[in-house]
């Protein structure tokens, strides 16, 4: 495996029309960079930022073997990887001389790409997070389910929507940039929200779905604000965007949960969702002195 086996491209169109069918062949673990690469597809490539995304793929004899995306200046994204497959892409990276943010994949990739990153360009991984990816099984609602409905968002729902997506990334640790608008529109872009709202009609949860893709649908965000939790809203809304996607058809409904977040874990399991993988997220810091 040499590092030249990886090709790396600006061109979204080309790299789909070489790597597509690869992505769709897992559409569960892919379910990150389908939903991504369709999105700025569909909203344009400079949704993310200034910089062009980077694509790239691994291939040798015409066939692909695996890919990554970075939409500057969020960390790479990568599908599964061997240990040697992810040291040939770290020397390949590391060659261009630009630093990365961090990376995110499957935990034996990520942990693999860490540590080439750290043997060839110097920087020490972080760890961030660890994340388990979920896959719908049998849909079973909590029972009794909390008073009120559920409601599909409409524009007049957008500052709150922007201001609870804002507040979910604070709690994960991902505030957001101080440049609200941009930060807005990528944050809810090819995202179809849902509330969750009491008899009165005051909303008290919501959850985000992608737009089906491959076959597939991911859930996310879900939130709900600190002062109302404890009332089963998480999964009322949960459980409705789930029998929704599987009503549009999705044959796979999948959703990443925070590992250090056990309530939120043991809510997937007991409203149907079982574990598929889990993923892990490194950040790379840049030395004051480099």
């Amino acid at each position: 495996m040499r590092p030249d086996d990886w090709h790396l491209t600006h061109d979204l169109d080309g790299f789909l029309a070489r790597a597509g069918d690869f992505l769709r062949s897992r559409p569960a673990l892919h379910t990150v960079p389908l939903t991504v690469t369709e999105t700025l597809r569909t909203r344009g490539t400079n949704l993310y930022g200034a910089d062009a995304p980077v694509f790239g793929r691994l291939e040798r004899a015409g066939e692909v073997h695996a890919t990554f995306f970075r939409t500057p200046p969020h960390r790479l994204n990568l599908t599964a990887l061997s240990p040697e497959q992810a040291d040939t892409l770290a020397v390949r990276l590391a060659g261009l001389g630009a630093p990365l943010p961090g990376v995110s994949a499957e935990h034996g990739t990520a942990t693999a790409f860490a540590g080439a990153w750290r043997r060839h360009a110097g920087a020490t991984p972080v760890l961030r997070e660890r994340l388990r990816l979920y896959r719908l099984g049998t849909l079973t609602p909590p029972n009794p389910f909390p008073a009120g409905r559920s409601r599909i968002t409409g524009d007049p729902d957008r500052g709150r929507l922007a201001l609870w997506n804002g507040e979910f990334a604070v709690a994960v640790g991902e505030a957001p940039p101080g440049d609200a608008d941009p930060w807005t529109e990528a944050r809810l872009a090819g995202r179809h929200f849902t509330f969750w709202e009491t008899p009165d009609g005051t909303p008290v949860a919501m959850a985000g779905v992608t737009p089906q893709t491959a076959g597939q649908v991911r859930v996310g965000p879900v939130y709900t604000p600190a002062h109302l939790r404890g009332h089963g809203y998480a999964g009322a809304v949960t459980v409705e965007v789930s029998r929704a996607a599987r009503a549009a058809g999705a044959r796979e409904v999948v959703l990443f949960a925070d590992l250090s977040n056990a309530t939120s874990n043991a809510l997937y399991l007991r409203i149907g969702y079982l574990p598929v993988a889990d993923f892990t997220v490194y950040d790379f810091p840049v030395s004051r002195d480099r």
